[in-house]
């Protein structure tokens, strides 16, 4: 008899992957050979600095550094992030105690909340989201109680009357600003009340600071640390892959609360056996030595988020210049999605544009009627995704014929 190898419950938790159809379908595309513009993903196309990249293959030309490395990364890289962290936040921190090294800022963050959930427990979540932020809690057995995203006093009073009404208390609150998908920021003063509602209820935070190096036009963006006390109720996970170009390299770093931090050493204790070393030293060099590197990078995005946001708008579209990371979040004006959901209108877009851009319906529920364009591509092809989504919003829709009487 034929039998069906069934998935743990934690897979099957999972909702439908969003992104499924859109990647199948630009597979098949390009396949046939369309000249697909992929301004889908946060993936940077831009290279690392020369100096990370000769210090990665010199590094990798020592046989010392083909053995397996230390799991909470080793000690020169995590001084690093500590002298990093002092200098553009003013936030002290012990980095053999309060700093970690991991796979990539989203590893790190997927394990935390192993380490921290389980079945019963509740963590609160802004929608919409980074889609990580919430898979991570359903991965570990745990529920997702959303909240619409802000960046004001209504967001934070909104998130305590949730925590108030619970019961058991919500565990864990995540945040990520500056914001992926939306790209909203905040500024000083967000994150006093943050640590404040936080100790009140006991709850512990994890924030996403993924693109806190990212910023344009003289914004800074301020970190979860640098507030009294947040050391006390969380931690602030950083990553190499946005500010560096070093997306590939898998690299990023978790800081804060030392008990947090230690019950992610211990998950990642069994699963691994830290980054390749060679990749570390050429962080290292990096985290000393490219300042410069992600000033000039941060100016390619800046230029590329005026050309997207002045197209679209002149096209009809609803969006604000973001003062930081790499996308630009625009709303799609009715009369060119034709009524369709943001997913069908992503399709839509591949097959008769040519352009790829993230539905945002695939970040949540109060994501529908946005799309997410990621600045990965140079300003030539940003115009020309721009003039090919012109050109079909203003072709005339398909209509079926009606079936003869």
């Amino acid at each position: 008899m034929e039998f069906k190898i069934e998935p743990a419950q934690r897979i099957t938790r999972l909702p439908p992957y969003l992104f499924g159809r859109l990647n199948a379908l630009k597979l098949a595309k390009r396949q046939a050979g369309a000249d697909i513009i992929d301004l889908g993903m946060g993936n940077p196309s831009d290279r690392a600095p020369q100096i990370v990249i000769d210090k990665l293959c010199e590094a990798a030309q020592d046989p010392r550094n083909h053995r397996y490395s230390a799991s909470r990364g080793i000690k020169g890289l995590r001084k690093e992030i500590a002298k990093k962290y002092e200098r553009l936040w003013n936030v002290q921190l012990d980095p053999k105690t309060e700093v970690l090294a991991c796979i990539g800022s989203k590893e790190g963050f997927s394990h935390l909340c192993l380490a921290m959930m389980g079945p019963g427990d509740t963590a609160v979540v802004p929608d919409p989201a980074f889609p990580i932020h919430n898979y991570s809690v359903a991965l570990a057995g745990g529920n997702v109680v959303s909240v619409p995203l802000g960046n004001d006093e209504k967001f934070i009073n909104n998130i305590t009357m949730v925590i108030e009404n619970m019961y058991p208390k919500p565990k864990l609150l995540i945040l990520n600003f500056p914001h992926n998908p939306t790209a909203m920021t905040v500024d000083e003063g967000f994150f006093e009340p943050v640590v404040d509602v936080a100790k009140r209820f006991k709850i512990a935070v994890i924030h996403d600071f993924a693109y806190g190096e990212t910023c344009f036009d003289g914004y800074k963006a301020p970190s979860l640390l640098s507030v009294k006390g947040a050391k006390d109720i969380g931690v602030e996970f950083t990553t190499m892959s946005k500010p560096y170009n070093m997306a590939g390299f898998r690299i990023g770093f978790v800081a804060g609360n030392k008990d947090m931090i230690d019950y992610l050493a211990t998950i990642k204790g069994y699963y691994d056996y830290g980054i390749f070393q060679a990749v570390q030293i050429a962080g290292i060099i990096a985290l000393r030595h490219c300042d410069a590197d992600i000033i000039a990078q941060n100016e390619r995005y800046r230029s590329r988020r005026d050309v997207v946001c002045e197209g679209l708008q002149r096209i009809g579209w609803a969006v604000e210049k973001p003062r930081a990371t790499m996308f630009v979040w625009a709303k799609v004006p009715a009369e060119h999605s034709r009524g369709k959901g943001s997913i069908d209108y992503a399709i839509d877009l591949m097959e008769h544009a040519e352009v790829a851009i993230a539905p945002g319906r695939a970040f949540g529920e109060n994501g529908e009627d946005y799309m997410r364009i990621a600045l990965v591509e140079n300003e030539q092809r940003l115009r020309q995704a721009i003039r090919n989504i012109s050109r079909f919003a203003q072709q005339k829709p398909i209509r079926k014929a009606k079936p003869g009487r």
